[in-house]
């Protein structure tokens, strides 16, 4: 193998690891912003959920997404085993694996709108359904020369097709599981049920920004030009705007710099600037980053006037930051640089109306396929499993002890002797 092309696939396993430990950064994150009682089993099922994503991808996933077959669906490369080096480009096995971690944040993602009441065997056949039917579909349309693809829709690394998928199927999932035990009074107003620790959710949120580095550089799937150097800075300074603009709408309209928001603005930046980094301008991936921190300010708070209680804020950071990105390309998109999909710049570049409207395009089929088929696939899982929620007694106890027997933090929960642990 030529050195290049080694240093290619070497880049990409190092990228693939990176997105890989992103979901150590999902864990602090979704631990930290719900409630102690919980904390254990949130943790537990990212790692089994990784597994069975994993086997399912495997098995059939890969094939649907990039095998042979028409503009809906691949039909061939089931049960990967390509084992074969390349002269040059990526050796299979290393492109199956980067683009298996895709498919892993999308699912845990999607498990954003089940946290604090959903049974441990919903998340198990979610896994297997939403790995199998939902998340390849969309790849294969987008990324797998599918009927979008060939469109020209620009999508660099998965605002839509990891992002928008997992917060449409999230959104599915949160509607049919219902608001959490006391989230909303009689009289429509909303109670905070605060997580346990911002420390956590703050690392957390750390990981993810340097795993995104991954996620976004590594999409690049080589290093001959370095261009993955540009798609860096470009991420970098998209979540930065995320994070100034949420600090700061939240502290002029509440009076408070609120934390969270601040968290929640910087991951809006990431997921905002991931479809545009490699076809949009340095000052306009600023732009990108600014605008998706202050809708996801507002975003968070009309999904909580809706009653639709959204622990993670998945539907407001993965979901409408990522269609705001998506769409963001219509608009900002570089002659130079959106050559390399299609060639048709931006609408404030001269390219009219064209591109924003494959785009747009693909967010509507998008958010309907994955809501659509995640609601259907949600009710299947509810008829095996006898219901998706766990009992009011199950939840007040919380998930850890109805659901795993022990607690994540045995030392503090109530009935627990900090001196003897009895």
């Amino acid at each position: 193998m030529p050195e290049l092309a080694l240093m290619d696939n070497v880049w990409i396993m190092i990228c693939a690891v990176l997105v890989l430990f992103m979901q150590g950064g999902f864990i602090l994150l979704e631990a930290g912003s719900t409630r102690m009682k919980n904390a254990g089993h949130i943790a537990g099922k990212t790692i089994f959920t990784l597994g069975i994503g994993s086997l399912v991808y495997w098995a059939v996933g890969w094939g649907f997404s990039y095998g042979e077959g028409n503009a809906f669906i691949g039909l061939s490369d089931f049960f990967f085993g390509n084992y074969e080096t390349a002269d040059e480009g990526l050796v299979g096995s290393v492109d199956f694996f980067f683009q298996m971690m895709f498919a892993l944040i999308a699912l845990t993602i999607a498990f954003g709108g089940f946290a604090e009441r959903a049974k441990l065997s919903a998340y198990v056949i979610f896994a297997v359904l939403f790995s199998a039917f939902v998340y390849p579909v969309v790849a294969h349309w987008i990324w797998g020369g599918g009927w979008i693809s060939e469109l020209g829709k620009q999508d660099f690394a998965g605002s839509t097709v990891v992002h928008l998928t997992g917060a449409a199927a999230a959104l599915a999932a949160t509607i049919l599981l219902k608001p959490r035990l006391g989230k909303y009074n009689k009289d429509g107003s909303s109670n905070d049920l605060a997580g346990h620790n911002q420390v956590f959710t703050a690392l957390g949120v750390l990981i993810l920004w340097v795993g995104w580095f991954g996620f976004n550089a590594g999409s690049t799937l080589g290093v001959a030009d370095a261009f993955f150097g540009y798609v860096a800075l470009n991420t970098q300074l998209g979540a930065a705007g995320g994070a100034v603009a949420a600090l700061f709408i939240a502290w002029a309209l509440t009076g408070k710099s609120d934390v969270p928001t601040m968290l929640n603005g910087a991951l809006a930046g990431l997921v905002a600037i991931t479809a545009s980094c490699a076809f949009v301008a340095p000052w306009a991936a600023v732009v990108i980053g600014l605008v998706g921190g202050l809708i996801v300010f507002f975003s968070m708070k009309l999904f909580d006037k809706a009653r639709i209680d959204d622990p993670i804020f998945a539907l407001s950071v993965h979901g409408v930051a990522g269609v705001w990105g998506t769409i963001s390309t219509g608009f900002f998109a570089t002659p130079e640089l959106s050559e390399m999909v299609a060639g048709r710049p931006g609408l404030f570049y001269g390219g009219g109306f064209t591109q924003l409207g494959v785009q747009i395009i693909s967010v509507v089929a998008v958010a309907v396929f994955a809501f659509v088929v995640s609601y259907i696939l949600l009710k299947i899982t509810s008829a095996i499993t006898g219901g998706l929620r766990v009992s009011e007694e199950e939840e007040i106890v919380g998930l850890d002890l109805s659901e795993h027997g022990s607690y994540g933090y045995p030392e503090s929960m109530p009935g627990q002797d900090t001196k003897t642990g009895a």
